[in-house]
């Protein structure tokens, strides 16, 4: 992946908008042990949901330890568009190329989409088959964006 305008390793995050709270420290050690494995990583994550808020924290928190963490806020919408974009600093967050066009129905799909389509590694946390994040990681396994032992599951997923 060439996002941050450079070869480097790129792990894309999916998880339910409704998490239990237990989860949240494991999001936090899973991201360290990734960051760890390959500091060469940026981390894309998105802005809806339980999940997504934990997987930001986490990151924010990260930074701290490792100044040269790489993560961006990957925005469904245009920026301006959406009230919550204040509480993400410019610098961290993306809006992909070609979202402009979307119809704002499909947007946080198409932005979904475009997150495998850069991904080596998926972080993922989801329980059940339907949804945006089970959708996403099996499209992922499917085209085989993700090579072999590269999906982060925080806990199994059954369904």
């Amino acid at each position: 992946n060439q996002l941050g305008g450079y070869c480097m390793r790129t792990v894309a995050c999916f998880g339910h908008s409704m998490i239990p709270r237990e989860i949240v420290p494991k999001i936090e050690k899973t991201i360290r042990q990734l960051y760890l494995d390959d500091p060469d990583t940026e981390f894309l994550v998105g802005h809806q949901g339980k999940f997504d808020n934990a997987v930001y924290r986490a990151l924010k928190i990260l930074e701290k330890e490792f100044p040269d963490l790489r993560y961006k806020v990957v925005l469904a919408y245009m920026p301006g568009e959406k009230e919550e974009y204040p509480l993400y600093p410019p610098e961290r967050t993306y809006y992909p190329e070609g979202l402009e066009s979307v119809h704002p129905k499909y947007a946080i799909t198409r932005r979904n989409r475009w997150m495998v389509e850069q991904c080596d590694v998926v972080l993922c946390y989801i329980t059940h088959s339907w949804g945006g994040a089970a959708q996403f990681v099996k499209k992922a396994e499917y085209y085989d964006y993700v090579r072999a032992g590269s999906m982060y599951e925080i806990e199994a997923c059954e369904y």
